[in-house]
């Protein structure tokens, strides 16, 4: 069974049919060809899929599709203002905060959605709200110092 929904994806209001069982990941880049979120593990666990829903970080992999209308999407394509590149996506850049680059899309997402709520956490706090996201590659040093550096860029 298919359902028509209503969704504000990457600040634009998009109308789309999608089958019932459809994951939030699967339609995005299936049908929208955003492929930034990545399905890692399929189960919630490695955080690679991770996009903002209303502003919440939120595992795609985990969400149907169907759960989007009426919701405010954002992927990390939905993040940079055309070449602009978004603070956090450049601090990840600077920092070293990437290697393979498949977790970053999702670490990235996870810490807009940290600094969202809380733009000023502490270390322990970055901490903890990463995670949930997995990396193989890097470790997590850089990748909480390219976090911590947009939140000093923020306090001054």
């Amino acid at each position: 069974m298919k359902y028509q929904i209503i969704f504000t994806l990457n600040n634009e209001k998009v109308q789309h049919e999608v089958e019932a069982n459809k994951t939030l990941l699967k339609m995005l880049r299936e049908d929208f060809d955003l492929t930034g979120a990545k399905e890692g593990c399929g189960q919630g666990e490695c955080g690679a899929c991770t996009i903002l829903v209303n502003g919440k970080p939120v595992n795609s992999c985990l969400m149907l599709a169907v759960e989007a209308d009426g919701k405010e999407i954002v992927t990390i394509e939905g993040l940079s203002d055309g070449e602009k590149l978004d603070e956090l996506q450049k601090t990840f850049i600077t920092n070293g905060a990437l290697q393979c680059g498949y977790c970053t899309p999702g670490m990235i997402m996870t810490a807009k959605g940290l600094l969202k709520e809380n733009p000023t956490p502490t270390v322990d706090e970055v901490k903890v709200a990463m995670s949930g996201n997995l990396c193989r590659c890097t470790g997590y040093k850089r990748i909480i110092e390219a976090i911590m550096e947009v939140v000093e860029n923020n306090k001054n």
